[in-house]
């Protein structure tokens, strides 16, 4: 190879790996979606401030499940938390320069987390103590949104003073999250409960911060099988789709169902999936049966198993792609919102989710770690094929992140 050639094969190869780079934080799904982080001054004290921290979820699925959000930055200068309300620091630090008067928190990277619903109510505020949980924007609106309020000591006293936090991060329990620099935009506006005042802010900063399943962890979550009722064929979760069973890392290895030392379902809040042995390893199984193909109409039962035996999933849900919901004609068993692409205006995109009390829970491994589903189209015969896999899902989300579906030439035959 010439010298030429090797050092066009040289630009190429950089070239593909900082377009991957750039872009494995993209959701074609949510283009738009991020977590923000608002911080803003309420009040001036006589050593600082005090802030009012509010957390945003933008997205349209992805949401922060158990054990829960946590917050941490770095202060700029040498600030101090003299008190929380609606959150709490997970550690004091050294406060050994302080007499009489104790902080909160002294550390120079401090962490906060939320409340559980059960703090006492001189502890809480508005939008806070929901034990980390935030929904996605979609699912629940009402609850996308988590608050808490800082004391902030040793910083400035006014806007020219008063210096912004670096170093954000975000844990929602794991890493997943990147979050840019504080900005300063316009200040918040507050209305009052009667609605008859309002108020604002004196400094307002925000934090964006992105979603990468490829930071959250390093194998997928979860995969999908796909059957049909015509077809003895399966076209199962592939093989090592979330890890080996040879060579996985899952805590404590997998656990045969059948064994007489199944576990008892995990209270703790433990994040590390302990799951049922099989091929695939994976804590998620999705199921996508075609039920029936009629001359007017085709129906899907989707069956969502939950194989992890440390995790409760609650208000679980699913995103699904595929070029028929603009046909979509009844949901049973779950929830259903269209999708309408970023780059297209039809309709091939949907979210589905639990009915609250009814399926919103999906259990721990065993008997009862199930959920099931079932969507109606009608058929176009200017759209609908048989041919190629058309019948089954092109993408399927589970809680945000992608499954492994089988490879195409695995689909089963639809007649």
């Amino acid at each position: 190879m010439s010298l030429l050639s090797k050092s066009t094969a040289l630009l190429l190869f950089v070239l593909c790996c900082a377009s991957f780079t750039s872009t494995e934080a993209y959701d074609a799904l949510d283009p738009n979606g991020n977590i923000t982080v608002k911080w803003d001054i309420v009040s001036w004290t006589p050593d600082g401030y005090v802030a009012l921290v509010t957390i945003y979820n933008y997205q349209q699925y992805r949401h922060i499940q158990a054990p829960g959000w946590s917050l941490g930055w770095t202060w700029a200068n040498n600030e101090v938390i003299w008190s929380v309300v609606g959150g709490q620091t997970t550690e004091q630090g050294n406060c050994s320069r302080f007499k009489g008067n104790i902080p909160r928190c002294c550390k120079k990277s401090p962490t906060v987390v939320d409340l559980s619903p059960r703090a006492p109510h001189n502890q809480k505020i508005a939008n806070c103590c929901k034990g980390g949980l935030i929904s996605s924007m979609v699912q629940d609106p009402a609850n996308a949104v988590s608050s808490f309020q800082l004391s902030v000591g040793s910083a400035g006293t006014n806007n020219r003073t008063v210096r912004i936090p670096k170093n954000i991060t975000l844990n929602t329990p794991g890493p997943g999250y990147t979050c840019g620099p504080s900005r300063i935009v316009r200040s918040t506006i507050f209305m009052s409960a009667d609605k008859r005042r309002v108020t604002s802010a004196f400094m307002t900063w925000n934090i964006t911060c992105t979603y990468s399943q490829f930071l959250a962890s390093k194998t997928p979550a979860c995969c999908a099988s796909l059957s049909s009722f015509n077809s003895k064929a399966i076209a199962p979760c592939p093989t090592c789709s979330c890890s080996c069973r040879k060579n996985n890392t899952v805590s404590r290895g997998c656990v045969n169902p059948k064994s007489p030392n199944v576990p008892v379902p995990s209270q703790k809040n433990i994040t590390t999936p302990l799951v049922q042995c099989t091929s695939h390893m994976c804590p998620i199984k999705i199921q996508w049966h075609l039920k029936l193909n009629s001359k007017d109409y085709w129906r899907v039962r989707i069956t969502i198993r939950n194989l992890n035996y440390h995790m409760n999933y609650k208000q679980w849900n699913l995103v699904v792609q595929h070029p028929n919901f603009d046909n979509l004609t009844q949901v049973f068993g779950s929830k259903y919102k269209a999708l309408t692409l970023h780059s297209t205006t039809s309709n091939d995109a949907a979210m589905l989710w639990g009915i609250k009390d009814y399926n919103d829970v999906l259990m721990q491994a065993g008997r009862d770690g199930k959920a099931q589903l079932e969507l109606l189209f009608r058929k176009d015969n200017t759209a609908f094929t048989s041919n190629k896999g058309w019948a089954f899902p092109q993408r399927i989300y589970f809680n945000g992140d992608s499954c492994v579906l089988p490879p195409p030439d695995a689909y089963p035959m639809v007649a």
